[in-house]
């Protein structure tokens, strides 16, 4: 991701501005694999109440190796009852990554990013389907959104909302 201020960072804080369960709460924003320990003491010593994994689109795995060493990086601390999130592309293999047991956690928030580039030029015909890999393969139907009811003001954060952060 081309951001900013963000070339080589592991890590920054500041308060999460998307409209997730953790929206408003210190986050610790977590840039790739990192070490336990470190992000830890950060997590403690700026009294944060929330990790941000995957920032900056570092969540990329390729194999299934590749989730397992997320899993447990994340698991360590949502098993201390640390609200954690994960930015998750919906391009990735995201059978590999339930059959991690993440989502099982009541700390976890997973987030799917779907990217739609220019998003005001679609249609107001434009859809957005929820499908399942296969016909009746493991979800009950589809659900289908309009693009522009899901773009309420409500739920929307300008770029400007991420210039706040501290780069550590």
């Amino acid at each position: 991701m081309n951001r900013d201020g963000h070339t080589d960072v592991k890590w920054f804080i500041g308060n999460e501005v998307e409209r997730t369960p953790a929206y408003g709460l210190k986050t610790l924003f977590v840039v790739g694999i990192q070490d336990y320990n470190e992000v830890m003491k950060i997590y403690t010593d700026e009294k944060c109440k929330h990790i941000f994994f995957g920032a900056n689109h570092s969540y990329n795995p390729g194999l299934s190796e590749d989730f397992d060493t997320w899993d447990l990086m994340i698991r360590a601390f949502t098993d201390l009852d640390i609200l954690c999130s994960l930015d998750i592309p919906s391009n990735i293999n995201l059978e590999w990554f339930m059959e991690g047991g993440l989502i099982e956690s009541d700390n976890f928030i997973p987030q799917i990013r779907v990217t739609v580039p220019y998003v005001k030029q679609w249609n107001y015909n434009t859809m957005i389907k929820i499908d399942d890999k296969d016909f009746k393969a493991s979800n009950p139907g589809v659900w289908c959104h309009s693009l522009h009811k899901l773009m309420d003001r409500n739920v929307f954060t300008p770029w400007s909302a991420y210039t706040d952060d501290e780069v550590i």
